[in-house]
């Protein structure tokens, strides 16, 4: 590990290199793994707790005063009075992996005062580390990464998440999907959202969106993205804390004009919102200082700072 990362980065390496380690030898023989269900469609196995365990092991053996928020353990382990706290997926993808679908992932985060300051996502199955500090920019393997350049949305490819549990909406989604596929190039699916989010930081997808995630899903690829130059919010472009449910991320001009598709399907809409109560839902996070500003003018700002003076400007997305 390098010592001019974050030395708290390079803990949260080593971590998620342990449990890719785990993830990889049980790949082997995936048909081995114990699986339990913990409802309609949603698995954890062993291989899920053996990972957990060993990512909580490492993070506190270097800083025992920390707290920790894992997928299966919740707050159970470490410090929970804690400012420091790590957020953890420890398989994030687990029904990709019990099918042998090789894309899944490890999602480490940590949060100061509520506030995202280092990520790691570690794909085991590509050797794919990807890895942020506030203010330090998004790596992939020790290369920079930066969000696309795509302006149009006709020509983006966007990934998303399928609702799988009993109780979703599944009419609205089907109705986001609709609108989202009629204006984009593509539409996927790959299965895992810390990947999705770490995706779209590397440029390789040019949006993403989901609603249902927990913050373990988003809490490392939420920083992943802003290092790299894109943004992330709620349907409506507004920013806020990690259990707000809904998770919208792009390269700015695209972003917006998802936000323009998406907002209409947004609890946090404005025209839809009765009063203020829904909103204070998403600030679990510190007062925003003005960062991560997500109205057109902001978005358009933000790509011209990314993309220079002479990048092409972006067409508006057809009309519903």
């Amino acid at each position: 590990m390098s010592s001019s990362l974050h030395p708290m980065l390079n803990v949260a390496i080593r971590a998620a290199r342990a449990a890719g380690a785990i993830i990889n030898r049980a790949a082997l023989d995936v048909e081995a793994v114990r699986i339990s269900q913990k409802q309609v469609n949603d698995f954890v196995t062993e291989v899920d707790h053996a990972s957990e365990d060993a990512i909580i092991d490492t993070l506190l053996t270097a800083y025992p005063s920390h707290g920790i928020l894992a997928e299966e353990s919740g707050s159970s382990r470490g410090n929970p009075r804690a400012d420091h706290v790590w957020i953890i997926d420890p398989l994030d993808g687990t029904t990709n992996f019990i099918h042998g679908f090789p894309v899944y992932c490890i999602s480490i985060a940590l949060s100061v005062k509520g506030r995202i300051e280092q990520a790691v996502v570690y794909d085991p199955t590509r050797n794919d580390l990807f890895t942020a500090t506030r203010g330090r920019g998004a790596y992939l393997n020790d290369r920079r990464i930066r969000v696309s350049k795509r302006t149009r949305l006709v020509e983006s490819l966007v990934s998303t998440g399928f609702p799988f549990r009993k109780g979703d909406d599944f009419p609205t989604y089907l109705a986001m999907m609709g609108d989202v596929m009629q204006r984009t190039a593509g539409l996927r699916r790959p299965g895992a959202a810390a990947l999705d989010l770490a995706y779209v930081a590397a440029g390789f997808t040019d949006g993403f969106f989901e609603t249902g995630l927990k913050p373990w899903d988003i809490a490392a690829g939420s920083l992943l993205v802003t290092e790299a130059g894109g943004l992330i919010g709620n349907f409506t472009g507004e920013s806020g804390d990690l259990e707000q449910g809904e998770c919208l991320a792009g390269n700015p001009r695209v972003y917006a004009q998802l936000v323009q598709v998406l907002r209409k399907y947004s609890r946090f809409d404005s025209v839809q919102r009765s009063s203020d109560k829904e909103k204070a839902l998403i600030s679990l996070k510190k007062p925003d200082t003005g960062e991560a500003a997500t109205d057109s003018h902001a978005s358009d700002a933000a790509f011209d700072a990314w993309a220079g003076p002479d990048a092409a400007a972006g067409d508006e997305p057809p009309r519903a």
